[in-house]
């Protein structure tokens, strides 16, 4: 089948949650992809960040093919033998000494949350009260999130979006949630109460438009978080594992949160893993029963995480992304085009505002697709970039040469 009997066969037995460009792939290696006629793309999407390795990396495919001929699944009912080995290897990046694994960034982002509460229960709150009153109402904590905020898609999560389509027609709503402004560090102190356990954030607002927050924002959110005796927890799922040229986005302000949530290039663009990562004093809230997945920590993951995490260490690919990405901004912000209103970004997490008086991302989209270059729009005025960090200059270039193409055209 060629592309268009293939859309409208995938079209119609599948739910509309996706608006695909019209791109039909079946091959990919490194920074391409091939569609069914045989046409070749840049992918400058990189899966939202889940490719970091690149397509089809040789290290992490060879690692998988041999742990599938081994032990792929198992349940948390037992223990495997690669489990470990992921766990410390997690410990030893994030520097901190405990992890939980589980599948999706949503999985994740649900695991911190529930660590939040229940440590502030047990840890910020009486314990004492907690232990004696079984029927006590658990219902005082609160965590602080952001506006523009994307954490997810499950109920919990889509409820304390500020984007109204994420959150319409699926009420009613978990409560505990309280909403700020992003990038304000006194919205945040004003917003903590004696019933903050938490403070979600994204140290770059990926989702929403590529939002980089003024410099000093995250360690200052960090001591304020200290000073009150809440949890940072930082979601670096998107912009975590080299993506923004630093291991972590967070390192940037050499700021360490109280919890980590990984996922996406965890996986390396094969396999959904995630975690969160945290002290002991927070992980060790949880006892058998209290969470769990029957899918998290399988044999086939922790290999995979493995594997994904040695090809960034070994490669050098989150100093390759502050070179390249450094590199692909400038020369970006060269372009002369009445469409755009600002080039921004950090490493190879970039994106390109478009005036709204030029209309949206979307078309512009459309035609990077028809030159070979895929991109993807968000929060529809900007045109996001993030190329597998293994993009080298001359793949920038050729690229570059079909983004201005559109621009100036």
């Amino acid at each position: 089948m060629g592309s268009d009997a293939i859309i409208k066969f995938t079209d119609k037995f599948g739910a509309r949650n996706y608006k695909p460009l019209p791109a039909v792939l079946e091959k990919g290696k490194g920074v391409w992809v091939w569609d069914v006629e045989g046409n070749r793309y840049m992918d400058m999407l990189s899966s939202y960040s889940a490719l970091n390795q690149g397509h089809i990396h040789k290290d992490i495919i060879d690692a998988v093919k041999n742990q599938l001929d081994r032990l792929t699944l198992t349940s948390r009912a037992f223990y495997n033998d690669k489990l470990g080995e992921f766990q410390k290897k997690i410990c030893e990046i994030t520097k901190m000494e405990k992890m939980l694994p589980m599948n999706t960034g949503a999985e994740a982002v649900e695991t911190a949350i529930k660590a939040a509460r229940k440590w502030g229960y047990l840890r910020k709150f009486n314990p004492p009260e907690v232990e004696q009153n079984e029927k006590r109402k658990m219902d005082k904590a609160e965590i602080i999130v952001c506006e523009n905020n994307f954490h997810g898609r499950t109920t919990t999560i889509v409820g304390f979006s500020s984007e109204p389509q994420y959150r319409f027609g699926f009420g009613p709503f978990t409560p505990g949630f309280k909403m700020i402004s992003y990038n304000d560090t006194n919205a945040l102190k004003e917003a903590i109460t004696n019933n903050t356990v938490g403070f979600l954030m994204e140290p770059i607002q990926g989702e929403g438009g590529i939002i980089i927050p003024d410099s000093g924002y995250i360690k200052e959110c960090k001591k304020i978080c200290e000073e009150n005796n809440v949890l940072m927890i930082a979601d670096e799922i998107q912009s975590g594992l080299g993506r923004t040229g630093r291991m972590f986005a967070c390192d940037w302000e050499d700021t360490k949160p109280d919890i980590y949530i990984l996922g996406k290039a965890l996986g390396g663009g094969i396999y959904p893993v995630s975690c969160i990562a945290c002290n002991s004093e927070i992980m060790d809230v949880f006892t058998p029963g209290d969470h769990g997945s029957t899918f998290g920590g399988n044999p086939l993951a922790a290999v995979t995480g493995i594997a994904s995490l040695d090809v960034l260490i070994k490669y050098n690919l989150p100093e390759r992304a502050e070179e390249m990405g450094t590199y692909f901004i400038e020369q970006l912000k060269n372009i002369k085009s009445d469409y755009i209103k600002e080039v921004r970004g950090k490493g190879l997490l970039i994106g390109i505002e478009i005036k709204k008086e030029k209309g949206t991302a979307r078309p512009i989209c459309e035609n990077l697709a028809k030159e070979g270059v895929l991109s993807k729009e968000t929060h529809e005025q900007v045109v996001r970039f993030a190329p597998p960090l293994t993009i080298n200059k001359e793949e920038i270039d050729w690229a570059l040469e079909r983004i201005q193409k559109v621009f100036e055209s």
